[in-house]
């Protein structure tokens, strides 16, 4: 290149690219194009994308991260760290301090709670924003150079699109960042850092930061300047120009070159503005055209909406057409079921009618045979007169030979004896065959009533009573001989049973016995139920029950809740026998109900361990049962007692070594016991004071001791050669009793139902009465049939109007089935129209979204072929 080609290039420099005569020696569009036709278009868009992020770094070398800040990553000093927006913050770190927001001029704040993605270590920063036009100043910096670090993030416009926040960044009224889009390099709450950005500060120490908006305003979240390290600075070196034609090198002065590039980027500076005129145009057409894109997209879901709700409604129609299928069929199979129905029920009443016409002659027939034999039914009535006055006189002699049984069976239990006494002797336990324990109980004679007793050596002493029963006898056997005497407890006499021995000889045992094994309590009143049943035709009987027990002279109520309540005390009755004022009677109608009330009195009882039984009874237990009973035939009324007692064991207090409590109960229950002894002693010696009152036991056995009562004892002894000092007191002690001879037992007749009775025989008049007022009402209601059978023509005329009545029913049902028909058609065709609709509607959605894709995909293309002009441009400014 001569001087006067490059004197016209200084001149023109577009000379350089449109003279052929001139050499090219940098033809930046044919590179360009000729790289860009090798390229795919994905690649293609890569590097469009690449250019265009690079074109917003003024600063070559600074660059950008699409993460947040990280601490590991930052080695030069931090000379100050601004959190645009928010408050100062310090950090565990002490290098680390993060001053507040107060250096700055103009602007607002923005704070959001959304999460920010990667933010690094420090994610607060850019939840804090200051935005708007404003600039920074930061004053007091030593000269030198520094690094200057923006942090941004959008936090604003979060839905974009791209181009609706660009703006421009000066530091020191150099620009560093050039149309810097955040959301078109990151998104929406993702950090982008600036780094690197290098600032020189000069005496004055001043570093001075302006950011202007060129679309929407500009935002910052966070500023940190950093201590530069001393970088050499590069030496210029010379720069040549090559000649195309000769390749020879031309040197350009610095002056020439400067020319050269103030003309070039003038003329380049131009068409950026134009460029950015049209650019501003684009991106108006684009808001323009995404706004419009909403709109369609706003009318698009509202024709989506409408074309749900007519789907909808459809569906709606279609389930009340389906329910209006169901019940037109559920009213065709009711129709037809209640047509069978009716015709089941006209085919009855006509059965009926026939019948009744049937009854109606029978009734007519027997109407005037009954008049007819009028004369005969007064003969019937005489008949009938005297059967009833046999009967009375059957009746009498029944009760005349009931009363006599009763008594002869009563002379029978007399000549027995009113106290009978039974012995029975219990096998050796365990613990006595183990410890080789001896017998000294003869059983040889035991049958005939008679018991030996081996008193030492080959001395015997031999004990009469009215039955003896050996270890070998079970629970049956000893009941058998009682159970007479329950039927005296029916027939109105007070019984007493009681058992009597030592501690540990079977008493309990003997009176309640166990689940598998019942006593003589369960089997009584279980008999007592038997005969009851047997005898219910005749006799009416109510039971019920009390448990009491005698602890410690104190009467205690075993059913009670709350025993310790109130103190209870034997009174004497206006009739003369002895009570107990307040305590519980439980009413029992069947054996379960009575077993339920032992267990509760068996578990209520006192209960303790001495040296001769583990489970010792340390009171006396009482079974009161009350009968009263009623004589269906003759009215008479009876109330009798049966008293089933089982006495706490006979003891001595050296054998049981009782201490404390268990002391003051043996001493209690011997006292009683030996006040039972006096008064046996004074029934046998037939004195004339009888000491009942001197123990509580003795006082509420009064009746059954002394009275005109049936008692049985039961004896316990036990056969080892250990106990024989108390088996012979046992002993002795019951042939006492045996000799007792009490008066003839008397039978308990409750005087208040004689009144009762009386009240029967003028009510029993009074129906006889009656009966003879009925023979004189058979006249009239022979006259009552006659109108009855007219009563029943009647009914038959009314029952054919029913029929008739349903009928027309039938047909008003035959009628609605048929609107019904007529309905359901009617809905079919407006469901067939509404269908065609929707496919129209369906039609219309499809069209506008096939619009719409083809408009969005024109605007993206011409988006695209501006963008790349674009890219070109910008190409071509930072090469030059």
């Amino acid at each position: 290149m001569d001087d006067s080609q490059l004197n016209a290039f200084l001149q023109n420099p577009d000379t350089l690219f449109t003279n052929p005569s001139i050499p090219r020696v940098f033809d930046w569009e044919k590179n360009d194009m000729a790289l860009n036709q090798d390229k795919p278009s994905s690649a293609m868009d890569e590097d469009e994308e690449e250019s265009s992020v690079d074109s917003m770094l003024c600063d070559s070398n600074s660059r950008l991260i699409p993460f947040g800040f990280s601490k590991s990553n930052c080695t030069d000093e931090i000379m100050m760290f601004i959190n645009a927006g928010g408050e100062a913050l310090n950090e565990a770190d002490s290098r680390m301090k993060f001053l507040g927001d107060s250096y700055f001029e103009g602007g607002n704040v923005m704070q959001t709670n959304e999460h920010i993605a990667e933010a690094g270590d420090c994610p607060f920063i850019y939840q804090s924003a200051r935005f708007g036009s404003f600039c920074y100043r930061f004053n007091n910096f030593p000269p030198g150079d520094y690094f200057v670090d923006l942090h941004f993030a959008e936090i604003i416009n979060t839905n974009g699109p791209k181009g609706m926040r660009v703006f421009n960044v000066y530091m020191q009224e150099e620009k560093v960042l050039s149309d810097f889009d955040i959301f078109s390099v990151v998104g929406a709450n993702k950090p982008l850092q600036v780094d690197d950005l290098r600032v020189s500060v000069k005496e004055d120490g001043l570093i001075a930061m302006r950011f202007e908006g060129v679309i929407g305003s500009p935002i910052v979240c966070g500023i940190c300047v950093r201590k530069a390290q001393n970088i050499p600075v590069p030496q210029a070196s010379q720069e040549y120009l090559k000649c195309n034609n000769c390749a020879a090198d031309i040197e350009v002065s610095s002056a020439q070159k400067k020319l050269m590039r103030t003309k070039v980027t003038d003329k380049y500076e131009k068409k950026i503005q134009e460029l950015t005129t049209q650019c501003q145009l684009k991106t108006h057409e684009c808001h323009e055209a995404w706004m419009s894109l909403t709109a369609a997209n706003e009318q698009l879901e509202k024709v989506r909406m409408e074309l749900d709700n007519k789907i909808f409604q459809t569906r709606t129609l279609d389930e009340t057409v389906g329910k209006q299928a169901e019940n037109l069929k559920n009213i065709t199979s009711r129709y037809g079921h209640d047509k069978k129905y009716w015709a089941a029920a006209v085919h009855d009443l006509q059965e009926k009618i026939m019948i009744m016409k049937n009854e109606h002659a029978q009734l007519s027939h027997d109407a005037h045979a009954c008049a007819e034999s009028i004369p005969e039914l007064n003969k019937m009535v005489t008949g009938i007169q005297a059967l009833v006055a046999q009967s009375e006189d059957l009746k009498l002699k029944y009760s005349e030979e009931q009363a006599k049984r009763k008594e002869l069976y009563n002379q029978i239990q007399e000549t027995k004896g009113n106290i009978r006494v039974f012995c029975r002797c219990r096998p050796l336990s365990k613990e006595e065959i183990s410890a080789g324990c001896a017998l000294v109980v003869d059983f040889d004679a035991a049958k005939d009533g008679d018991l030996g007793i081996l008193t030492g050596g080959s001395t015997k002493k031999t004990f009469k009573f009215d039955q003896v029963y050996t270890p070998k006898d079970n629970q049956v056997d000893v009941f058998a001989d009682a159970s007479p005497l329950v039927t005296s407890v029916l027939d109105g006499y007070n019984v007493c049973i009681f058992a009597y021995g030592q501690t540990g000889t079977g008493k309990t045992f003997t009176m309640e016995g166990t689940d598998q094994n019942r006593g003589v309590n369960y089997r009584t009143l279980e008999q007592l139920f038997q005969i009851a049943k047997e005898r219910s035709e005749t006799f009416m009987y109510n039971i019920s029950v009390s448990v009491l027990e005698v602890y410690n002279e104190q009467i205690r109520d075993l059913l009670s809740t709350s025993p310790t309540s109130k103190r209870l005390e034997i009174k004497q009755s206006a009739e003369g026998f002895h009570h107990v004022p307040g305590i519980i009677e439980a009413k029992v109608d069947n054996i379960k109900e009575v077993w339920n009330v032992l267990q509760i009195g068996s578990n209520s009882r006192a209960v303790g361990s001495t040296n001769v039984n583990e489970h010792s009874s340390r009171s006396h237990c009482i079974l009161h049962i009350m009968v009263k009973s009623k004589n269906l035939m003759t009215g008479d009324c009876t109330k009798s007692k049966l008293w089933l007692v089982d006495l706490a064991g006979s003891e001595r207090l050296a054998k049981t070594d009782a201490q404390g409590e268990r002391l003051k109960e043996a001493q209690n229950i011997n006292k009683s016991l030996s006040a039972l002894g006096d008064v046996i002693y004074a029934l046998a010696t037939k004195s004339s004071h009888i000491p009942y009152r001197n123990s509580k036991l003795t006082h509420l056995l009064q009746d059954s001791l002394g009275g005109d009562s049936k008692t049985l004892m039961f004896v316990q002894i036990s056969p080892s050669e250990r106990d024989l000092s108390e088996t012979l007191s046992s002993l002795n002690f019951a042939t006492r009793v045996r000799g007792i001879e009490l008066g003839p037992a008397k039978r308990q007749v409750d005087t208040s139902e004689l009144q009762k009775m009386k009240t029967m025989l003028d009510k029993a008049r009074q129906e006889s009465r009656s009966k003879d007022e009925s023979l004189r009402k058979l006249e009239e209601s022979l006259q009552n049939l006659e109108s009855k059978a007219k009563g029943r023509d009647q009914v038959y005329k009314t029952q054919q109007e029913k029929i008739k009545e349903l009928e027309c029913q039938l047909e008003l049902k035959t009628s609605m089935q048929n609107q019904s028909e007529k309905q359901v058609s009617q809905l079919s065709d407006r469901l067939k129209g509404r269908e065609e609709i929707c496919t129209g509607l369906q039609q219309k959605v499809k069209e506008l979204e096939t619009k719409l894709k083809e408009r969005q995909q024109s605007e993206s293309a011409s988006y695209q072929q501006k963008e790349g002009k674009l890219m070109t441009v910008s190409c071509l400014i930072q090469t030059g």
